[in-house]
């Protein structure tokens, strides 16, 4: 058996967002958010699109979106490329999608809480240790929780698990496995017999149940993925390299601390400037500029140089 890798949201979103996926993400859901513990009984899986509403806000794209039995919603986003902001925009959509359950003319004793649970194959916080990150709105001085704390967002960093197979003890364990190992497995290991969700997810992913339009769309994403995340490597750590040169050398020539701050930030932006020439054959503008947090205008000049060279 060979399966296709659960961490492109191609796949993903087949896995846990299909309609045939209800048993799967409630079991899924349960080991990541509530520590494996049977809270979630019923959940919808609904279109994870968030149309703007307002003039001038941004689509939001999730990849999967589920309101449960209580009215709870949670929205689901499989990371692979670690871009600028990222964090930012994992506030925006939650908070995008509480305010938005709202319609005209209701109160705002209508809301329900929203969970945002992104898993990321990259480490998010790199001074923390913790596989799973849970954070909550509290009071800074004593640890007080916000009475109406009605956004939660929960991280799984893929990097910072490290167990093997065979020291596999709790089904948490074993969905966190199952996103980061899949796709190197040539069959359903024994220690996944016993959850029927787990072995319903293998045999979506197993690529003989496939149709070739399915197994190209998906190869030309992971190929896709893997070309961002070398140019965007790439552009950073030239980036870094041209910006060290620029701030020594002026460090060196006017000898002031102003100089070498100035050199610094030349040598950001010009970080910016190369992640985004990288990135220009793949993604429009507005996606670059979100990416390297440059303006528009910037990155039109870019493509327009590009372009007359």
């Amino acid at each position: 058996m060979r399966f296709i890798n659960p961490k492109t949201d191609y796949a993903f979103k087949k896995i846990f967002g299909s309609d045939e996926s209800k048993d799967i993400l409630i079991s899924f859901l349960n080991a990541l958010v509530y520590d494996g513990k049977a809270t979630i009984q019923d959940l919808e899986i609904i279109n994870p699109n968030l149309p703007p509403q307002l003039q001038g806000l941004k689509d939001t794209y999730l990849d999967v979106k589920a309101k449960l039995a209580n009215g709870t919603t949670v929205i689901i986003e499989m990371q692979v490329l670690n871009v600028q902001s990222f964090g930012k925009r994992v506030l925006f959509n939650a908070a995008k999608t509480y305010a938005f359950q709202l319609q005209s003319g209701e109160g705002y004793r209508m809301l329900k809480p929203v969970i945002a649970l992104t898993i990321t194959d990259f480490e998010m916080f790199e001074k923390r240790n913790r596989l799973i990150s849970r954070f909550v709105y509290r009071e800074t001085s004593d640890d007080f929780v916000y009475p109406d704390n009605d956004i939660e967002l929960v991280f799984v960093e893929l990097p910072k698990f490290a167990k093997e197979l065979d020291e596999l003890e709790t089904i948490t364990d074993r969905w966190i496995y199952f996103l980061k190992f899949a796709r190197s497995l040539t069959s359903i290991p024994d220690n996944m017999n016993d959850s029927p969700e787990l072995q319903r997810a293998f045999e979506i992913a197993d690529r003989a149940n496939l149709s070739p339009d399915e197994l190209e769309a998906l190869e030309r994403r992971e190929m896709f993925i893997y070309d961002q995340q070398g140019a965007v490597a790439l552009g950073r750590e030239e980036g870094r390299e041209e910006g060290r040169q620029q701030g020594l050398e002026e460090g060196r020539e006017e000898g002031r601390e102003e100089g070498r701050e100035e050199g610094r930030e030349e040598g950001r932006e010009e970080e910016k400037r190369e992640i985004a020439r990288k990135l220009l054959p793949q993604f429009d503008d507005e996606a670059i500029s979100n990416i390297t947090e440059l303006s528009l205008e910037a990155v039109r000049t870019l493509r327009n140089s590009s372009n007359n060279e």
